[in-house]
């Protein structure tokens, strides 16, 4: 049996991310597939978030990243992939 490939994101999601309720729905969504990782604030009002998952949830989780909850207003991604690190959960974090 093949195994599942992982890969590993850092997303920075720039546009109306903050105060819309973006880290919670990513946690909420993250979970739902499958996704492992860390969400949180930036000072610059970005949001940031490191992600593993096998690379179709990856996918659709960057897709759902790319509008976000409702009363976001995404306007850019910025992906780099970086080495696995087997993160176990998804959690918000509180700077």
């Amino acid at each position: 049996m093949a195994t599942k490939t992982i890969v590993h994101k850092e997303i920075i999601v720039k546009g109306r991310v903050q105060g819309v309720g973006f880290r919670a729905n990513a946690k909420r969504v993250a979970d739902s597939m499958n996704v492992q990782g860390q969400v949180k604030n930036l000072l610059d009002g970005n949001v940031w978030i490191l992600a593993e998952a096998e690379e179709q949830a990856m996918e659709d989780f960057i897709d759902w990243c790319k509008s976000g909850p409702a009363m976001a207003a995404v306007k850019e991604l910025e992906i780099t992939t970086g080495d696995v690190q087997h993160i176990k959960g998804f959690t918000i974090l509180y700077s």
